[in-house]
């Protein structure tokens, strides 16, 4: 008997302090968690954010066949015999999209001759402008790969020989190299009027100056920094071609004097030749 009572007596001790601790805990906004670990916590960021963003793209889940917000259907092309084979793998838009004329190449799909093209007018009825990834394999080699933006190319081009070892790279902002300097008439950035091309520092590939109704002026080639080839000068109406000039073919070449090979009048009448 003696000893439940003491029993009862500790039992209601230890109750009231734990009372006690748990009401200064109630009042207490700063409460210390300590965990002892055996080894240091490291935190790594770069694998949260990529979590992160995984849980956010499973959310998010992306559409089939839809880039940049627009929609397309798949195609491919074959081509060749045997070991020869090339196979082409391509996406183009659904719905009809005028492509950027300031662009100098826009590619396209010609259902009548079942080939990629850049060059020619674009028959509605029969020509789909490519949109999306795009792939080149010859065997069971990738041997050319990036991306259209409405028929110009787009982001990172890589090209590939047999052995899978890379002979080219560039990289693209809708049809134009990425680092190409770009020259506007107006504050609004929608009359273009230089585009001056740029390829890893050095002036490299197709130059173009606009007139301000946003007919070609002049167009021509740089290569190594220098003008290379013929260069044309164009009156301000349908393209017509007012002079074309020669320039070296070797960027090297010191001892080329460039020279006027024609020279055309408004109408398009050939007045001088050389």
């Amino acid at each position: 008997m003696k000893n439940a009572l003491l029993f009862i007596l500790l039992f209601m001790l230890i109750h009231i302090s734990w009372d006690a601790r748990c009401q200064d805990n109630e009042n207490t906004d700063d409460i210390e968690f300590i965990i002892e670990r055996s080894q240091p916590l490291t935190l790594d960021l770069d694998k949260e954010d990529e979590e992160e963003s995984g849980k956010k793209k499973k959310k998010e889940k992306k559409k089939k066949n839809e880039f940049y917000g627009l929609k397309t259907k798949k195609g491919y092309t074959r081509s060749g015999y045997g070991d020869n084979v090339t196979i082409e793998i391509f996406h183009f838009l659904k719905e009809w999209i005028d492509p950027d004329t300031y662009v100098p190449e826009i590619y396209w799909f010609d259902f009548r001759r079942k080939r990629i093209r850049n060059t020619g007018t674009i028959d509605k009825k029969y020509g789909r402008i490519l949109h999306g990834p795009y792939q080149k394999i010859a065997g069971d080699q990738i041997i050319e790969e990036g991306i259209y933006y409405v028929g110009a190319k787009h982001g990172r081009w890589v090209k590939f020989d047999k052995n899978d070892i890379l002979v080219d790279k560039k990289k693209y902002y809708h049809g134009w190299p990425k680092e190409s300097l770009v020259k506007f008439y107006d504050e609004d950035r929608k009359k273009l009027k230089e585009v001056i091309p740029v390829v890893y520092g050095e002036k490299e590939g197709d130059y173009y100056f606009f007139h301000e109704n946003g007919e070609i002026a002049v167009t021509g080639q740089y290569k190594f920094g220098e003008k290379v080839g013929k260069w044309t000068e164009y009156y301000n109406a349908r393209r017509r071609a007012k002079k074309q000039i020669q320039y070296k073919l070797d960027p090297y070449d010191t001892t080329f004097t460039p020279h006027v090979l024609k020279e055309w009048n408004r109408r398009g009448e050939l007045t001088y030749e050389r």
